[in-house]
Protein backbone atom coordinates (compact mmCIF):
# COMPACT_ATOMS: atom_id res chain seq x y z
CA UNK A 1 0.00 0.00 0.00
CA UNK A 2 1.15 3.49 -0.88
CA UNK A 3 0.41 6.14 1.75
CA UNK A 4 0.21 9.67 0.36
CA UNK A 5 -0.78 13.09 1.70
CA UNK A 6 -2.15 16.07 -0.20
CA UNK A 7 -2.81 19.61 0.93
CA UNK A 8 -5.49 22.10 -0.05
CA UNK A 9 -4.14 25.65 0.10
CA UNK A 10 -7.06 28.06 -0.33
CA UNK A 11 -6.81 31.79 -0.92
CA UNK A 12 -9.14 34.40 -2.38
CA UNK A 13 -11.77 31.80 -3.24
CA UNK A 14 -9.36 29.55 -5.14
CA UNK A 15 -7.49 26.34 -4.36
CA UNK A 16 -3.93 25.67 -5.51
CA UNK A 17 -3.69 22.69 -7.85
CA UNK A 18 -0.70 21.09 -9.55
CA UNK A 19 -0.82 19.52 -13.01
CA UNK A 20 0.89 16.14 -13.11
CA UNK A 21 3.19 15.65 -16.08
CA UNK A 22 1.84 13.45 -18.88
CA UNK A 23 4.90 11.22 -18.43
CA UNK A 24 4.09 10.32 -14.79
CA UNK A 25 3.39 6.61 -14.24
CA UNK A 26 0.58 7.20 -11.75
CA UNK A 27 -2.21 9.66 -12.57
CA UNK A 28 -0.58 11.28 -15.62
CA UNK A 29 -1.86 14.50 -17.19
CA UNK A 30 -4.39 15.41 -14.49
CA UNK A 31 -4.78 18.15 -11.90
CA UNK A 32 -4.30 17.27 -8.25
CA UNK A 33 -3.64 18.78 -4.86
CA UNK A 34 0.09 19.05 -4.11
CA UNK A 35 1.58 16.34 -1.93
CA UNK A 36 3.40 13.06 -2.00
CA UNK A 37 4.48 9.86 -0.28
CA UNK A 38 4.64 9.51 3.48
CA UNK A 39 8.12 8.25 4.30
CA UNK A 40 8.94 5.63 6.94
CA UNK A 41 8.77 7.12 10.42
CA UNK A 42 6.81 10.21 9.33
CA UNK A 43 3.35 11.18 10.42
CA UNK A 44 0.97 12.44 7.73
CA UNK A 45 1.36 15.99 9.05
CA UNK A 46 5.17 15.77 8.95
CA UNK A 47 5.01 14.43 5.40
CA UNK A 48 2.59 17.19 4.41
CA UNK A 49 4.93 19.89 5.75
CA UNK A 50 7.91 18.33 3.93
CA UNK A 51 6.04 17.88 0.65
CA UNK A 52 4.61 21.43 0.65
CA UNK A 53 8.11 22.79 1.12
CA UNK A 54 9.72 20.48 -1.48
CA UNK A 55 7.03 20.99 -4.15
CA UNK A 56 5.91 24.58 -3.52
CA UNK A 57 8.57 26.22 -1.36
CA UNK A 58 6.08 27.10 1.39
CA UNK A 59 6.22 26.37 5.10
CA UNK A 60 2.85 25.33 6.44
CA UNK A 61 1.70 26.40 9.88
CA UNK A 62 1.12 22.94 11.31
CA UNK A 63 -1.49 24.12 13.83
CA UNK A 64 -3.61 25.43 10.93
CA UNK A 65 -3.78 22.07 9.14
CA UNK A 66 -6.78 19.80 9.54
CA UNK A 67 -7.59 16.49 7.92
CA UNK A 68 -10.47 16.68 5.44
CA UNK A 69 -10.71 12.99 4.76
CA UNK A 70 -9.14 9.92 3.21
CA UNK A 71 -9.32 8.59 -0.35
CA UNK A 72 -8.74 4.94 -1.22
CA UNK A 73 -7.97 3.63 -4.69
CA UNK A 74 -6.71 0.36 -6.12
CA UNK A 75 -6.07 -2.88 -4.28
CA UNK A 76 -3.27 -5.17 -3.21
CA UNK A 77 0.25 -3.85 -3.72
CA UNK A 78 -1.09 -0.97 -5.80
CA UNK A 79 -3.55 0.17 -3.10
CA UNK A 80 -3.44 3.90 -2.48
CA UNK A 81 -4.35 5.62 0.79
CA UNK A 82 -4.49 9.42 0.39
CA UNK A 83 -4.84 11.66 3.44
CA UNK A 84 -6.38 14.94 2.25
CA UNK A 85 -5.57 17.96 4.43
CA UNK A 86 -6.69 21.56 4.50
CA UNK A 87 -3.84 23.99 5.14
CA UNK A 88 -5.21 27.13 6.74
CA UNK A 89 -2.01 29.14 6.82
CA UNK A 90 1.47 29.01 5.32
CA UNK A 91 4.53 31.19 4.87
CA UNK A 92 5.89 31.95 1.41
CA UNK A 93 4.50 32.25 -2.09
CA UNK A 94 3.84 28.92 -3.80
CA UNK A 95 5.99 28.23 -6.84
CA UNK A 96 6.60 25.05 -8.83
CA UNK A 97 9.72 23.66 -7.20
CA UNK A 98 9.12 20.17 -8.62
CA UNK A 99 9.04 20.68 -12.41
CA UNK A 100 9.97 17.01 -12.92
CA UNK A 101 6.63 16.08 -11.30
CA UNK A 102 4.36 18.99 -12.30
CA UNK A 103 4.35 20.97 -15.51
CA UNK A 104 2.05 23.67 -14.08
CA UNK A 105 0.49 25.00 -10.91
CA UNK A 106 -2.58 27.21 -10.78
CA UNK A 107 -5.05 28.84 -8.43
CA UNK A 108 -8.40 27.39 -9.48
CA UNK A 109 -11.76 28.86 -8.53
CA UNK A 110 -14.48 26.65 -7.14
CA UNK A 111 -16.60 27.06 -10.28
CA UNK A 112 -13.74 25.74 -12.45
CA UNK A 113 -13.14 22.49 -10.53
CA UNK A 114 -15.80 20.49 -12.35
CA UNK A 115 -14.33 21.24 -15.77
CA UNK A 116 -10.81 19.98 -15.00
CA UNK A 117 -9.54 16.41 -15.24
CA UNK A 118 -8.76 15.61 -11.59
CA UNK A 119 -6.69 12.74 -10.20
CA UNK A 120 -9.63 11.77 -8.00
CA UNK A 121 -13.13 12.93 -8.87
CA UNK A 122 -14.11 13.24 -5.22
CA UNK A 123 -11.45 15.95 -4.73
CA UNK A 124 -13.78 18.58 -6.18
CA UNK A 125 -16.47 17.72 -3.62
CA UNK A 126 -13.94 17.72 -0.78
CA UNK A 127 -12.60 21.14 -1.78
CA UNK A 128 -16.11 22.57 -2.21
CA UNK A 129 -16.87 21.51 1.37
CA UNK A 130 -14.07 23.67 2.79
CA UNK A 131 -15.29 26.44 5.09
CA UNK A 132 -13.60 29.07 2.89
CA UNK A 133 -15.75 28.10 -0.08
CA UNK A 134 -18.92 27.76 1.98
CA UNK A 135 -18.34 31.27 3.30
CA UNK A 136 -17.80 32.63 -0.21
CA UNK A 137 -21.04 31.01 -1.43
CA UNK A 138 -23.01 32.13 1.61
CA UNK A 139 -21.91 35.76 1.22
CA UNK A 140 -21.84 36.03 -2.56
CA UNK A 141 -25.03 38.07 -2.79
CA UNK A 142 -25.50 39.30 0.77
CA UNK A 143 -24.42 42.62 2.24
CA UNK A 144 -24.36 43.55 5.90
CA UNK A 145 -22.41 45.47 8.50
CA UNK A 146 -19.66 42.82 8.70
CA UNK A 147 -17.99 44.11 5.54
CA UNK A 148 -14.69 45.93 5.39
CA UNK A 149 -14.09 49.14 3.41
CA UNK A 150 -13.71 47.14 0.15
CA UNK A 151 -17.16 45.61 0.58
CA UNK A 152 -15.80 42.15 1.40
CA UNK A 153 -16.59 40.04 4.42
CA UNK A 154 -14.26 40.66 7.31
CA UNK A 155 -12.94 37.49 8.94
CA UNK A 156 -13.43 35.29 5.89
CA UNK A 157 -10.18 34.53 4.09
CA UNK A 158 -11.92 33.63 0.83
CA UNK A 159 -14.11 36.75 0.88
CA UNK A 160 -11.66 39.22 2.36
CA UNK A 161 -9.02 38.98 -0.38
CA UNK A 162 -6.04 37.98 1.74
CA UNK A 163 -2.84 39.50 0.36
CA UNK A 164 -0.42 36.60 -0.12
CA UNK A 165 2.54 38.97 -0.38
CA UNK A 166 2.24 39.60 3.35
CA UNK A 167 3.05 35.97 4.13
Amino acid sequence: MHVVVTGALVENGAVLLVHRRPTKRAYPDVWDLPGGQVEAGESELQALAREMHEELGVHIVAESASRLGVLHAGSGEDALHVGVWQVGDWVGSPTNRAPDEHDDIAWVGISELGSLPLAHGVLAAMVRSLPEFECARRHSDVTDSNQDDRGTKAGCRACAGTDSSSR
